[in-house]
């Protein structure tokens, strides 16, 4: 009974296809047809050294370009004065607007920048803050130096605009997206943990700081502007990495119920399964976030030259990449490291490779494998011998008394007397 209950787990639990199975058949396909399939051919949890190496080495960059180079904040949370101009159909230089800048208000600016292009594209000026005076003197200049055209097709001083942000105003907006990004940590920690056991929830967690680490390095590392657009898209990217991970979660989950009542995958192999069945949704749903994210960053600066859309798509550009690579290479390598340093993973995975090895060298000998073979190959204890018992041996019967009844032979099994009479002598 016991033996029909293990093989009833055993198949319950493992439906997928055998991981030895479909690796000695993966070669026989093509790419494509093993990453639709998700046969297990892909070997992601195998390498996990490698994927870790990759990983750290992407991870002391981004720590690197943050220490070294530092961020480029916008003026919304630094503080300082922006006027903005259309660049028209002249051929007007960066150099130009400086000079045109630092013959006005006695300094240079901190940037002048291009946005757009053709007919949509703008200067923008971002200087210290200005005072009214000096800002209206900047606007005649830049008005009388360069004729830009306004919105009704003629040129005018309306066509040069300004916006100042003070410092106080630049502190409270950063201080209220650290608010922000830290009630969202809060928050996904909250569910990972009530969700899933502790090792997903430390693996999860961990994989969204690696997630924001990255990204604000690529930030720091190309020197992008950080804006308040900027930190809104990266509330978005990490609730799509959280998303991705999750998916794959569940995946493991679903693969590992009951794996120690089987014998037949390890725990990492479970998982590696689990990675490979879905890499095509992962994959598919990072083409679908992209393709609208590059279609904004197109409309943003070629299209409209509105600086914020360009902040939102490049930062959900970032994020988007390396949180699909964080939940299939990250992430779930993570939690099998963790996971095979318990002792049910650790005691299932040696009776698994206990298996294989007797099974291996029974089949090397030419010993056909039999189902008690591979139960007792699968025991990593060896279970004791069967007791001997000395029985003392009976008595020879006594000879019956003249006159005496025929005793009747008894049942071996039930002890009565069988109903059978003994044979008469002729």
């Amino acid at each position: 009974m016991a033996r029909n209950r293990t093989d009833a787990a055993e198949t319950t639990a493992v439906e997928a296809p055998d991981l030895e199975t479909a690796s000695a058949e993966a070669p026989r396909h093509g790419f494509f047809v093993r990453l639709y399939t998700g046969t297990g051919a892909f070997e992601v949890i195998g390498r996990r050294k490698l994927w870790y190496t990759v990983s750290a080495l992407i991870l002391l960059v981004s720590i690197g370009a943050i220490l070294l180079r530092g961020f480029t904040f916008g003026i919304d949370f630094e503080g300082g004065t922006k006027v903005s101009f259309p660049r028209g159909t002249g051929d007007v230089t960066v150099s130009q607007v400086e000079t045109v800048f630092t013959d006005t208000i006695g300094t240079a600016p901190d940037s002048v920048v291009i946005v757009g292009s053709g007919d949509s594209a703008t200067f923008q000026i971002r200087s210290e803050t200005l005072t009214n005076e000096q800002t209206e003197e900047l606007r005649t200049a830049l008005f009388e130096a360069f004729q830009p055209i306004g919105s009704d097709g003629q040129p005018g001083k309306q066509a040069v605009s300004d916006s100042a942000v003070s410092e106080t105003w630049g502190g409270q907006i950063t201080q209220k997206a650290l608010i922000a990004l830290g009630v969202f940590l809060v928050l996904a920690a909250i569910y990972i943990t009530a969700r899933y056991e502790r090792y997903m929830a430390i693996a999860a967690l961990t994989t969204l700081l690696f997630d924001l680490v990255v990204t604000a390095g690529v930030y720091a590392l190309v020197g992008f502007e950080v804006t308040p657009a900027t930190v809104i898209g990266l509330l978005t990217i990490l609730g799509f990495s959280l998303y991705d991970t999750v998916i794959v979660f569940d995946k493991v989950e679903e693969n590992t119920e009951g794996y120690e009542h089987t014998t037949r995958r390890t725990f990492a192999e479970h998982a590696n399964l689990a990675v490979n069945q879905t890499f095509m949704r992962s994959i598919n749903t990072s083409v679908i976030s992209v393709l609208p994210i590059v279609a904004l960053m197109v409309i943003a600066v070629w299209l409209l030259g509105v600086g914020t859309l360009m902040d939102l798509a490049l930062v959900q550009l970032v994020g988007v990449i390396v949180g699909t690579y964080s939940s299939i290479f990250f992430a779930t390598p993570l939690l099998v490291s963790m996971r095979e340093r318990t002792d049910p993973v650790r005691k299932h995975t040696r009776r698994v490779l206990n298996r294989r090895a007797a099974a291996a060298a029974k089949s090397a000998g030419g010993v056909e494998l039999t189902d008690t073979d591979t139960d007792e190959a699968a025991t990593d204890v060896e279970a004791p011998g069967p007791a001997t018992v000395t029985v003392p041996a009976a008595p020879p019967p006594d000879k019956p008394g003249p006159g005496a009844r025929p005793v009747r032979p008894t049942s071996s099994r039930t002890g009565r007397p069988s109903g059978k009479r003994p044979p008469r002598k002729r």
